[in-house]
């Protein structure tokens, strides 16, 4: 192609070229040295022509620019385009040039995956930062690029694939660098890097990146929330300005964004086309869409700095978190790329997920053997298989204003040990599992005493309290190793198979007790570091992530654990919104959803078993009651809810996730379809009183339209209160009928009448 086209590109900057890449650690954010080789002396010029790569995955095409000057530029995210050769790029690439308009710059804006001050880009910038107030303003040349590893050639065309590029800005004494993924999945991450090259300090105040949106998308989605009622979808329209969520909790939150997400007006869990970001990182952090004067929408997000947070000496590298991008028609098809991916990792869950029994809403604080060996017994032989202990086993911690941080069995509650409760669940076929607070500490504690400079806190004032407790500075190694031995002990003592991993408080003016320097950012990273080591020490041990409940639910997180816990709200009408949501990031299996007692511990409510096994019936299946106090009737029903969960389970945690748009907003409709599209598993709730007295029809997503299926309900320990049965219904012991998916899904079936909160399932199996 004629560059004549692109005349700002004949006026590359001279820059120097590293002899070397660098080496970017697998956890985001962190400020260490990178190994980088010296710049050389000898100037050369950049690019001498733009480099192009188009990656094609699962339906999605990501198109990128390298250009002659400046930074990384996608040309397209979104559909996949079909096969391209470098003409046609060359000329993509051309097409999407937008012209500079009346009272704008003289040469058109290129937005960078980084986006940059100095081509006249007046929206967010990607880097803002300072030495002493010079060099706020980088100019990056590229010096180099790799696909995979291997040097990037002026056009390459592949599946999924991983893009670095290597920059420089001499006058600045700033050296970066920038992978940008596709995965097998579709799912497209991006991170940076960003080197002090100067002899003089240099501080970073931000550091987001973001990917294009076309202006066809206006809608934004994402959620918001409080503590028992997280992840509440909120929508509104994109227009000219900023819409920023941040997170200063210290940890992800509960009104974390969670997804950001940028559509067509309308879309819906089906229907059109959404793009969707979030930021892998479970301190501060940022989630952005912008739409700027010129029409141009940008999605991104990044970690959040505290003043002063990050200062990068000589050779100091910062490394972003990952940003995740996801493309699809329909949020289920946005969240199942997320699914996807979390699926294909090489520590994802393989084997069935326990069924579990946590003990809190059971005892609190009461340990007493004998009725915790009760609770094991009645437990087993509901077909539990993981009984954990919850909090009040160590120390003085007899209610929530002591002991923390003295992860010490207690010998007033436990004189033998956890060794005759741990040896009576194993001895029933149970896992043992743990309650830790790793990252916090009671001031009235062995720990605190003993070392009160390891609480975080801006000098000489201690921040202000929550649950009575404070965060330990997990950053400062001799406190770190302290509370990694103490875990070790009690982790290597006890065939411990699960460590609930609870974190109850903001980080508020957490900060170095020394420096009184920002702390969040290092905590965060230390959290990462303990939970690793204690894997690698124990292998096989299973972490989740609880967090005041769904407080600390991201893809940073989950690098490092087997599961999170959704919600301290466990009633099933909350829940339901919850899970719901959540599973737009999460899937199934890694969600704990746990039937709780028949009054609700949090709101009160009071729901049948039927209702309430059913909600938690999709996820990683739990009990939080204290079943001494269930009936004969209501244990029966149980264990049969815990057998067909587990008769289900393979399916319901490999198969796809599809949710219904139902214009009533008093049902729901859920299911998951195997990747095969061979057999499907529905569920119909209602949650509220409609105006009128049916639904109608149900449609049935993600059949195979060519197969036939046999429709069947599932009235899993009998039919639930007040079920008025429409004529395709089979009686007891029949068989459903059998339609072609096209049928089910386009023309549907008539819903059963429910009464409010009643749930029932429907079992699809292919035929043919």
């Amino acid at each position: 192609m004629d560059r004549s086209a692109f005349p700002w590109a004949r006026r590359g900057r001279l820059a120097a070229v590293p002899e070397s890449g660098g080496h970017l650690a697998e956890d985001g954010g962190q400020a260490i040295p990178l190994s980088r080789s010296k710049l050389t002396e000898e100037s050369v010029m950049p690019l001498p022509s733009p480099l192009r790569v188009h990656l094609r995955s699962a339906g999605v095409s990501l198109v990128v620019e390298v250009p002659v000057r400046g930074l990384p530029v996608v040309l397209h995210w979104g559909d996949d385009l079909g096969a391209l050769d470098a003409a046609t790029a060359s000329t993509l690439s051309l097409a999407r040039v937008a012209q500079p308009m009346p009272n704008q710059v003289d040469e058109p804006v290129r937005v960078a995956v980084l986006p940059e001050h100095h081509t006249g880009w007046v929206g967010r910038p990607g880097i803002s930062g300072s030495r002493a107030g010079t060099a706020w303003t980088p100019l990056f040349t590229v010096t180099g690029a790799t696909l995979d590893g291997q040097e990037l050639g002026e056009w390459r065309e592949q599946g999924p694939g991983s893009l670095a590029v290597e920059a420089v800005d001499e006058d600045a004494g700033l050296a970066l660098r920038l992978e940008l993924e596709l995965s097998a999945a579709g799912l497209v991450r991006a991170r940076a890097a960003l080197t002090n090259t100067a002899p003089e300090a240099y501080q970073l105040d931000d550091l987001v990146l973001s990917l294009p949106v076309p202006q066809r998308a206006r809608e934004l989605l994402d959620l918001a929330g409080r503590w028992g009622k997280e992840r509440t979808p909120q929508r509104r329209e994109l227009q000219v300005g900023t819409h920023l969520r941040e997170g200063r909790h210290g940890r992800t939150g509960p009104d974390a964004a969670t997804v950001l997400h940028l559509g067509v007006p309308g879309f819906g869990f089906a229907e059109g086309e959404v793009w969707g970001v979030h930021t892998g990182w479970s301190g501060n952090h940022t989630h952005y869409a912008e739409r700027v004067f010129t029409g141009e929408q940008l999605v991104g997000g990044g970690e959040l700095l505290l003043p002063g947070e990050v200062r990068l000496g000589t050779g100091e590298t910062y490394t972003s978190s990952w940003l995740h991008g996801s493309h699809g028609h329909g949020l289920d098809a946005v969240a199942r790329r997320f699914h996807r991916e979390l699926r294909a990792r090489p520590q994802h869950p393989r084997r069935p997920r326990p069924v579990t029994l946590n003990v809190w809403e059971a005892v609190y604080f009461d340990h007493d053997l004998d009725r915790l060996r009760d609770l094991a017994d009645r437990a087993a032989r509901l077909g539990v298989e993981r009984f954990v202990l919850d909090d009040g086993w160590f120390g003085a911690r007899r209610d929530d204003s002591a002991g923390l941080g003295d992860w010490v069995v207690s010998p007033d509650v436990w004189p033998d040990g956890l060794h005759p409760l741990v040896d009576h669940v194993r001895g029933l076929g149970m896992e043992f599992g743990l309650w830790f607070e790793p990252e916090m500490v009671n001031l009235d504690s062995d720990l605190a005493r003993a070392h009160p400079e390891w609480v975080l806190a801006p000098g000489k004032r201690l921040p202000v309290t929550s649950r009575r407790q404070h965060v330990l500075d997990l950053t400062d190694e001799g406190c770190w190793t302290h509370v990694r031995d103490q875990m070790t002990a009690v982790l290597s003592e006890y065939p411990i198979a699960y460590v609930k991993w609870d974190h109850n408080r903001d980080l508020v003016e957490a900060a170095h007790r020394g420096t009184g320097r920002p702390a969040v950012h290092e905590q965060t990273l230390a959290t990462y570091r303990l939970m690793a080591d204690l894997k690698q020490r124990h292998p096989g041990l299973e972490i989740e992530s609880c967090s005041s409940g769904g407080l600390r639910i991201d893809l940073g997180v989950l690098q490092h654990t087997d599961r999170v816990w959704v919600s301290d709200c466990i009633d099933p009408f909350e829940r339901r919104q919850i899970q719901r949501w959540t599973t737009q990031l999460v899937p199934p299996e890694l969600m704990g959803t746990h039937v709780a007692s028949g009054r609700n511990h949090t709101t009160g409510r009071v729901h049948d078993l039927s209702f309430r096994a059913g909600t938690a019936f999709f996820g990683h299946l739990g009990l939080e009651w204290d079943l001494a106090r269930a009936t004969e009737q209501e244990l029966a029903e149980l264990t049969a809810w815990i057998a067909a969960h587990k008769e289900h389970r393979s399916l319901l945690h490999s198969g796809d996730l599809v949710r219904a748009d139902f214009p009533d907003a008093t049902v729901e409709l859920h299911g998951v379809v195997a990747p095969d599209g061979s057999r499907a598993l529905y569920q119909l709730a209602s949650v509220g009183r409609s105006e009128v007295s049916l639904p109608g029809a149900l449609l049935l997503p993600g059949l195979d339209a060519a197969r036939r299926y046999r429709v069947t309900p599932r009235l899993v320990g009998g039919p639930p209160h007040g079920l008025v049965r429409p004529a395709w219904w089979p009686a007891d012991g029949e068989e459903g009928p059998v339609l072609p998916g096209a049928v089910l899904t386009r023309a549907g079936l008539q819903a059963p009448g429910l009464l409010p909160e009643q749930a029932v399932l429907v079992e699809v199996t292919a035929t043919a």
